[in-house]
């Protein structure tokens, strides 16, 4: 990926509005909050976004106390999304996940998840779930997709948001469950249901175990892509990309960790969905505005870099939150975040015709909104 940088270095913390102004406004031009508008109405698309993390946590609330999920007692809802590491995160998701039952649960989530991706500039979706969080607690796979296909209708009719669903199998149970998931999936899919996924603790199952699995869903026609090099190391990824053959990468950091992998994937523009916030509590990089940051590292390497949320609520971010801050930290410009934007949605799972027209008419928007949002001098 050619990505131009703006120059220079900021630290994180408030008034990104005003800091990302001065960088890319000329003083005399502009309001402070121009790159802030231009980075929500740029059109972006949501390429790792897991339903689950995306849950309000006052949503979260009220679903647990209508379903008699008990919460950690004394924490007030504010305080319910804070844990320091991987698995105290998913100790606190597989909560969430306990506490949508209905269909009419999973729409309102999948609504209101859809919601605050209009709202952040997504225009296409392709979000993540968790079927054997539910069907732990006797939750139908029909009734998932009952009310998740719901939430999409519903988000299309109110916000023009196109959205797709990519099971996920949590690699810790293994083989034989991965091949009872895929045989799900397989006997009720819907058009909406265009991949899969593999994700939870990656440390102790080891990309090639799914092979198999793999090879059976290319081969029913579905895409697959895979969590690897979050708190793995790069020799996941490169099992992801060489044993399994995938061209997406979720996450993919710990590739840095090898110059002979970057330069394999650099050739082979294997994709990699990173999520910036998410990489302060899950990784090993827990400074934005370290030089040595991975996604940064990433970037500067020339990787296919695509920015995303992964569990935005849980974690307090949104889509164009991402974007400003990649802007803020790692010094990009206008064009840089273009450049990631449509590499994005040139990495969705879309049909290539609408994808290309798709492609033609965001770079056409983004160039008119780099034109008037960000006035900047010749």
């Amino acid at each position: 990926m050619n990505i131009e940088h703006a120059g220079g270095r900021t630290h994180r913390g408030r008034g990104m509005a005003r800091r990302l102004a001065r960088r890319f406004l000329p003083a005399i031009r502009g309001s402070i909050m121009s790159l802030a508008s231009f980075v929500q109405r740029m059109p972006k698309a949501e390429l790792h976004l897991h339903l689950e993390g995306a849950v309000s946590a006052s949503t979260f609330a009220e679903l647990a106390a209508r379903n008699g999920v008990a919460l950690p007692a004394g924490k007030p809802v504010a305080e319910l999304y804070s844990y320091g590491n991987l698995q105290d995160f998913l100790k606190v998701y597989d909560l969430v996940c306990a506490s949508i039952r209905t269909a009419d649960d999973f729409s309102r989530v999948t609504f209101e998840t859809l919601e605050r991706c209009a709202l952040g500039g997504a225009r296409y979706v392709e979000m993540f779930f968790s079927p054997h969080a539910h069907l732990a607690h006797g939750v139908a796979y029909a009734t998932m997709l009952d009310g998740i296909l719901d939430g999409f209708r519903r988000a299309k009719e109110r916000y023009g948001l196109v959205a797709k669903l990519i099971p996920a199998h949590a690699k810790p149970l293994g083989v034989e469950g991965g091949e009872r998931f895929l045989d799900m999936v397989l006997a009720e899919r819907p058009a909406e249901v265009i991949g899969i996924g593999f994700d939870y603790d990656e440390r102790p199952n080891p990309p090639p175990m799914f092979a198999g699995i793999v090879e059976r869903a290319r081969a029913a026609g579905l895409n697959v892509t895979n969590h690897a090099g979050e708190d793995g190391p790069a020799d996941y990824v490169r099992d992801s990309v060489d044993v399994l053959g995938l061209g997406r990468v979720d996450h993919g950091y710990h590739v840095v960790d090898d110059p002979a992998l970057v330069e394999h994937c650099r050739e082979r523009n294997i994709v990699f969905t990173c999520c910036p916030t998410t990489t302060l509590t899950t990784t090993v990089w827990r400074n934005l505005a370290a030089p040595d940051h991975a996604i940064r590292r990433m970037i500067e390497a020339g990787l296919n870099v695509t920015i995303h949320t992964d569990d935005p609520a849980m974690f307090g971010t949104t889509l164009d939150r991402e974007y400003a801050l990649v802007a803020e930290n790692f010094g990009l410009s206008p064009q840089a975040l273009k450049t990631i934007a449509l590499a994005g949605l040139q990495a969705a799972w879309l049909d290539d015709g609408v994808k290309q027209a798709w492609i033609a008419d965001w770079s056409a928007e983004i160039d008119r909104l780099i034109d008037t949002e960000l006035p900047l001098p010749s």
